[in-house]
């Protein structure tokens, strides 16, 4: 049972939906059409829908059943209370403290981005980029890099939503965002992936989109894109960064565990390919470069719509929708703690907490060395993979049998018992991996201007060496 007070999602379609709008977010528009495009692909894809099946379901159902099983409201009193359960050391709750500090970190840079959106949005609404050419309207992303004051308020504004609807609560904040902005979501990306298939036809745009989605030329698979695709995945999803655990807490029993962590995996898969045909469609129609990165939202999108002003605002609607469902997840674990630690109200914690991530986002806002520290030097190659790898361990090792049986007995029982085998074997392999090689991708160059190559390989082979004895003695004293 839930800790007494705790919340609890009104139905399991409310929980449906806050649980898809905190997965499906600006990394599945954003981000996922910037990773594909510049690794692949399709070859992209099939790692990444492999890596998806393999190790975010898992991942995803250890942290629901940690948060519905803990008498917490927060993710790190959740894991703490299950290690005293469980007989083990209460370290094991590291998971839940490098996850809760991921998403701290995610939501300050976050709500960068979501202003660059709103900028954006802004602009296509008075039609601002009508009958300019493409370099001009390529070099507004650039100019407003370097002026951040043009989308300071925007950073505010949407920094001051999200802190709001966290304030309100479960039912009355984050539920309610998603029960109407997600079904608004869908319907948006539905139908502008319709009209950027169907108006590509005629040019042959949605063919080479088709094919350069789904036709996978398999010699593209390298480390390097595998790494991409598992780390997309990771973050697609929100595994590692303490939000389904925390989510898992508000979570009635009567809702099946492993069938929910399949549920949003999917959908939030289904909703990443689906963007893939609202976007590229568009780049290969107008001959745009589909390996653009991070600039194909912001740079390439508005040159091929510049013309159509309400085709780009309701490509930045959607933006906004599936920013501010993801944003309201990524602040809640931090807010849950606070409350829960320091016995204040939901408001109190939401609007202390709050202005903690606006200080750190303005870091983010004004410096894009200290942006991109956050996000791809931090949060994303150490900080969220090792929360991951830690509750898979914790879960499938650890956890007390008796307490794993409650979780997944009932509907969907077969299924999880399947899934808990990557939980056990599969999932540790690859988070660990991921942790290994995406840090390795991040600091090579420092890491290899401090110390011997040979002896940084060395040192890698020891820590694969020290987690798979790890796992051998856990084994030994189950």
């Amino acid at each position: 049972m839930a800790a007494p007070g705790t919340a609890q999602w009104s139905s399991r379609f409310a929980f449906t939906m806050a649980a898809v709008g905190s997965s499906v977010g600006l990394g599945n528009l954003w981000r996922f059409s910037s990773e594909l495009g510049t690794n692949g692909g399709a070859a992209f894809l099939v790692v990444y829908v492999a890596c998806i099946f393999f190790i975010g379901i898992p991942v995803l159902m250890s942290e629901f059943i940690i948060g519905r099983a803990g008498q917490s409201s927060s993710a790190v009193g959740s894991q703490n209370d299950l290690a005293v359960r469980s007989g083990v050391t209460k370290t094991w709750a590291a998971g839940a403290w490098l996850g809760m500090t991921a998403s701290f970190l995610i939501v300050s840079f976050y709500c960068v981005v979501a202003a660059w959106v709103l900028n954006y949005l802004v602009r296509f609404l008075g039609n601002s980029f009508a009958g300019q050419s493409p370099e001009v309207i390529s070099g507004k992303f650039e100019t407003m890099l370097g002026d951040p004051t043009q989308v300071l308020p925007y950073f505010f504004i949407f920094a001051g939503i999200t802190i709001w609807l966290v304030s309100r609560g479960v039912n009355k904040g984050i539920e309610l965002a998603a029960k109407y902005l997600m079904p608004l979501f869908f319907v948006l990306l539905i139908g502008l992936a319709a009209y950027s298939v169907i108006t590509g036809m005629a040019t042959g745009g949605t063919a080479k989109a088709v094919s350069f989605m789904f036709t996978p030329d398999f010699s593209k698979i390298t480390p390097a894109v595998a790494t991409s695709a598992l780390g997309q995945a990771c973050f697609s999803i929100g595994i590692g960064n303490a939000i389904m655990i925390t989510y898992g807490s508000y979570l009635p029993r009567n809702v099946s565990i492993p069938k929910a962590a399949v549920t949003i995996s999917l959908v939030d898969t289904l909703v990443a390919i689906t963007a893939g045909l609202a976007i590229f469609p568009i780049v290969f129609t107008h001959g745009l470069d589909s390996a653009g990165g991070a600039g194909l939202f912001f740079q390439t999108l508005p040159t091929a719509l510049s013309e159509y002003w309400y085709i780009g605002a309701a490509f930045f609607f959607l933006a906004f929708f599936a920013a501010i469902t993801s944003s309201v997840s990524l602040l809640e674990p931090s807010v849950a703690y606070v409350a829960e630690k320091f016995s204040m109200t939901k408001a109190k914690a939401a609007w202390i907490t709050g202005a903690a991530i606006t200080v750190v986002g303005l870091g983010s806002l004004f410096s894009s060395d200290f942006f991109e520290f956050i996000d791809t030097g931090l949060a994303g190659p150490i900080l969220a993979p090792l929360s991951a790898l830690l509750i898979v361990l914790f879960t499938g090792w650890r956890l007390s049998k008796v307490i794993l049986s409650e979780e997944l007995a009932g509907e969907g029982e077969s299924l999880g018992r399947f899934v808990m085998f990557f939980v056990k074997w599969v999932a540790p392999l690859f988070m660990g991996v991921v942790f290994i090689l995406g840090t390795w991708k991040e600091y090579d160059v420092w890491i290899k201007a401090q110390v011997n190559q040979n002896l940084v390989i060395f040192i890698l082979l020891g820590i694969v060496i020290l987690l798979l004895t790890k796992i051998l003695k856990v084994l030994e004293t189950k």
